[in-house]
This record gives structure tokens, sequence and C-alpha cells, in this order.
């Protein structure tokens, strides 16, 4: 083979492979622009996971960084980062985040928002509504008293309600990098939720020990969301990231245009 055939066989291979790293988020004119979105306690690292299988396979991933001060500086968190992508895009929520995508999803460019583990809010509803009277039984977050307006969860007690299905190790830093959430985070309702005008997908962890599974499978089905389940925890985000990227892409292809 002469040396200019070489140049053109090499191209055409170095073609081909780009064009595959990208066929799952391009198939049938997919969304390929996702935002995630952390919830209280934690920050956007234990996306991680899910950011790499979903980069993987060709999406395009922002990670909000959200301050969770207050639903109004979180929810404009948000709206920056939708802002900053080049096309539509699915948004995706955990726990608290499920509340701030709720609230952000409403932009014209997100085109379906998708819980995981996550509150999901009616109008005039916010986790302090929705936790205002839990089931029978329901296990108790270790949640201790505010200080300076901020809440954080009991170290000694971090693993066991948020991280159960976690390496030792893992859940002990999860434990001790806590960002400390809000009370008026905590307090912001949602006006109009995305779920009422965006479709929805809804991501059970059925071994949850911050939010129940009985009200996640409520929230999902009130929402009218596509709904999965997992034996996750309530870091099942961090646990298991390729069933969470299996409903993100799912919901990418669903409002495929």
């Amino acid at each position: 083979m002469t040396i200019a055939r070489k140049l053109m066989a090499s191209a055409a291979l170095a073609g081909a492979v780009f064009a595959a790293d990208g066929a799952l988020a391009q198939q049938a004119g997919a969304v390929k622009n996702v935002v995630l979105v952390h919830g209280g306690f934690v920050d956007g690292s234990g996306w991680k996971g899910v950011y790499d299988l979903l980069t993987a396979d060709g999406y395009n991933v922002a990670i909000v960084q959200n301050p969770t001060t207050s639903l109004a500086d979180d929810v404009a968190a948000t709206r920056r980062v939708i802002a900053a992508m080049d096309g539509p895009v699915i948004l995706v929520g955990h726990s608290y985040g499920g509340v701030v995508i709720s609230e952000a999803g409403t932009d014209p460019k997100v085109e379906g928002v998708v819980y995981i583990a996550a509150f999901a809010p009616d109008a005039g509803e916010s986790v302090s509504t929705l936790i205002a009277n839990p089931p029978a039984g329901a296990p108790v977050p270790p949640i201790l008293p505010p200080q300076d307006g901020f809440l954080s969860l009991d170290r000694s007690k971090f693993a066991a309600s948020f991280a159960a299905d976690l390496p030792a190790a893992d859940a002990a830093f999860m434990a001790d990098s806590q960002q400390p959430w809000g009370v008026e985070a905590l307090a912001g309702a949602v006006t109009t939720p995305a779920w009422r005008v965006k479709p929805s997908w809804y991501l059970v962890a059925a071994e949850d020990r911050m939010i129940p599974p009985p009200a996640q499978r409520m929230m999902a089905a009130r929402a009218g969301a596509t709904v999965s389940e997992s034996t996750g925890s309530h870091s099942v985000y961090v646990s298991q990231p390729r069933a969470v990227a299996n409903v993100i892409e799912q919901a990418a292809h669903a409002v495929a245009h």
C-alpha cells in the first residue's frame, strides 16, 4: 500500500471511530446535552461515575454546583449552566436537586426532567412541606439542629442513612465533606413544576433511608413520570451510575426530534 493510501485509510478509520463515539447521543436526533443537579449535604462530585458513562456515550455533560443556600440561588445557578449549553437539555436532579429542576426545568431549552431518588414537588410545595408528615415507620434522617441557618447530618449515622451501599471509606469521606444545607432552601416553594409541562422520568431507590421509597413512588406517579427502580440507597447516583445513566439516556432518546 502506498503512503497516500495508508494516510487515506487512517483518516477513514479515525472518522469511523469518531462517528461511533457519538453514535449513542446522536441516534435518532437524541438530545445530546445533560445537566446534573446535586442535592443537599453533598456537592457535584458525586456525579463523577454518571458523568464518565454519559460522556463516553457521546453526551455533553455539565454539573451544577449549587450553593444550597436558597431555592432561588440554586435555580439561578442551574439556569446559568443551562444557558451555557449549545442546544436542548435533559435536566437531572438528585434528592433536593429534584426541587431545583422542578423550578428551573420550565426553561425553554429543557426537553425533559429526570428525578433520581428526588423530591418532585407540586406547585406551592417545598422540601419542608413534603417531609412534614412522613409515612408511619419511615426512617428519620439524622439531621442535626441548624447552625447559623444551615443543616448537616450526624457523621456517625451518615453512612447508614445516606450511603449504605457504598464502601465504608467512601461513605466516611462523604460524611466528612458535607456541604451544609441552608434552612431557607428547604422552605423554598416551587411555582410551576416542570413535570407538569415537560416529560419526566423517575428512578426510585428502593432502599433509600432519606426519602422513603413509598414517598418517591407517590411523587413519581403524581408527576406521570416514566418510572424505574433500583435496589440502591439514597446515594444510588454514586453506587449505581450505570442504572442512573440508563434512565437519563432513555429520556434523551424519548424526546428526540
